[in-house]
């Protein structure tokens, strides 16, 4: 969970008289505006610790820069970094807490893989759609709800603790041998890995134990395509096998890739049926529009509605777009700028991605 933080001593009385101030006569006025539990406003009111996310929001609201009534306790060490990123954009995003949108998407695959036989499921998308973030919310769904966003939903699956989600990324060199693969496949299953751990012995520990579901996560897999040789069509027959008749209907997968699998597989001189069995596939567009003001109004310093506005209509809803302008946003209003330099920098910045927006 994120670091607590609670209101300086000092400070505590001001803040309750800014309640009426900004226009709420009650503490569950507040809290209801904020979309947050009664509790953890009277707690902020009364100087015990909340959530970092929580206090920042609620000091913004107030109309405090929460640097200035936070209270600072010399006795416990800082951490190396002070907060967590309100926009996220130079890598994926792995923190189900920091991941929006995509909920008719989510939505479609957790149907899937609710139930047996495990269906496959193909996520499209040209670079830096968002399709890594996706696979990494996939794996991540058994976060502990108290880790999550306040209503941020959490019960697509009705027992997810007993699901593996194994997360396999081509471009890490150890994933591009066939052993290498196969021996980080069983050890995330927590198997035992035969020695040598050839595809006929990987068959047969996976068919002979796999009891629960089990989703693989294959992401950027047309760089193992193109550069893993040992990858061949018999590997990808034998997946095959092994997900549709020989685990119980246990074993399912969802890739990510930027055209359809078997388009992918053709391209790249693949004709393995294992690309035939992705009977759902989804195209990653831009974010509804209740989506993207809801990753808007995540940072801590609220916009101005015409800024809102602005950035909404400039990214075209794009999720990476949407992060960029909202952190050069909040960038300027920390800093106390003034003016619309950081409109120029925004648009700057979402130069090297207009291909997303030629969708």
């Amino acid at each position: 969970m994120g670091r607590s933080l609670k209101v300086s001593p000092g400070c505590i009385e001001q803040v309750k008289s800014a309640l009426a101030r900004n226009g709420f006569p009650t503490q569950k006025a507040l809290a209801e505006e904020l979309g947050i539990g009664l509790s953890t406003v009277k707690k902020f009111l009364t100087g015990q610790p909340v959530d970092y996310s929580y206090f920042l929001e609620i000091s913004g609201r107030l109309g405090y820069e929460w640097r200035k009534i936070v209270h600072i306790d010399e006795t416990i060490p800082k951490p190396i970094f002070e907060e967590t990123s309100a926009f996220i954009t130079g890598t994926p995003i792995t923190n189900p807490r920091d991941f929006f949108g995509r909920q008719k998407e989510l939505k479609r695959l957790f149907d899937l893989l609710k139930r047996r036989p495990l269906q496959n499921a193909a996520i499209i998308g040209k670079k830096r759609s968002g399709k890594t973030s996706l696979l990494q919310y996939l794996k991540n769904i058994t976060t502990p709800t108290e880790q999550l966003r306040p209503g941020q939903k959490s019960d697509w699956l009705p027992y997810p603790e007993n699901y593996h989600w194994i997360f396999v990324d081509f471009q890490d060199s150890r994933r591009q041998n066939r052993e290498g693969l196969l021996r980080y496949i069983l050890e995330s299953l927590k198997m035992s890995v035969p020695n040598p751990c050839d595809l006929d012995r990987f068959m047969d520990t996976v068919s002979s134990n796999l009891d629960r579901p089990t989703v693989i996560l294959f992401d950027e897999i047309g760089v193992g395509l193109q550069r893993c040789p040992e990858l061949d069509d018999g590997f990808w027959e034998s997946l095959r096998s092994l997900a549709t008749n020989q685990t119980n209907g246990n074993l399912g997968f969802v890739l990510a890739t930027p055209e359809s699998p078997i388009e992918l597989a053709r391209n790249t001189g693949h004709t393995s049926p294992f690309f035939n069995i992705f009977g759902y596939t989804t195209i990653l567009g831009i974010m509804t529009e209740t989506e993207a003001r809801e990753l808007i109004g995540r940072s801590p310093i609220p916009f101005p509605a015409e800024d809102v506005e602005w950035i909404l209509n400039k990214s075209e809803r794009w999720p990476l777009l949407l992060q960029i302008l909202g952190r050069e946003r909040l960038f300027s209003l920390e800093e106390g700028e003034t003016g619309d330099d950081w409109r120029k920098e925004g648009l700057e910045q979402l130069k090297p991605f207009a291909d997303l927006k030629s969708i």
